[in-house]
């Protein structure tokens, strides 16, 4: 059965919502930003924002969920070294480069959404998990299953940022770093 259609009342909230609550989360980052901060800004009721989203992380998801589906569209479909086509210690440091790029960009929406042991339940982060496992099998790891969330865990949103903010790292180094990880893994 089709999922029920979005009524264009509900509709306009949203984007009035996420718009809102995007700038909110750049400007000020996921934590300093409350739900009645949002509210405000889209020009909605609590009422109306707790319908949809029960609390900033639900918002945080949602924002960032567009920017993940574009790039597992490019894992699944995409030019290699990204996409399928390349052997794994290529795909897994393109893979790797891939997320540096979508943590530069948006690791305040990741910081928001990915919250402690959070990050490990949203869709995204299975993704991940089953194409770095995907790549750990197919370059013969002994075992993929003990290494494929360590080798996650750098991409994890408050690691990026202590490099970036605290160690002054450039995303250049992350990557070159990231990339002799990968090498490691899939020797």
């Amino acid at each position: 059965m089709p999922a029920p259609r979005e009524r264009a009342d509900a509709a306009r909230n949203r984007a009035r919502v996420l718009a809102a609550a995007e700038e909110l989360f750049a400007d000020r980052g996921a934590r300093n930003v409350t739900m009645d901060d949002i509210a405000k800004a889209a020009g909605v009721g609590r009422g109306t924002l707790y319908r949809r989203y029960p609390d900033r992380a639900a918002i945080a998801i949602a924002l960032l969920d567009e920017h993940e589906r574009v790039l597992q569209e490019k894992l699944m479909r995409g030019d290699p070294p990204l996409g399928p086509g390349a052997p794994p210690r290529e795909r897994l440091a393109a893979f790797y480069a891939a997320m540096v790029d979508l943590l530069d960009r948006h690791s305040h929406l990741a910081l928001g959404a990915e919250v402690g042991h959070s990050r490990f339940a949203t869709g995204a982060y299975g993704f991940w998990r089953a194409h770095v496992r995907a790549l750990l099998v197919e370059a013969g790891a002994a075992d993929p299953d003990a290494l494929v969330d360590a080798a996650l865990a750098p991409l994890a949103p408050e690691v990026f940022r202590h490099q970036r903010e605290e160690r002054g790292l450039s995303t250049e180094r992350i990557t070159a770093g990231l990339r002799a990880i990968a090498h490691g893994l899939t020797a």
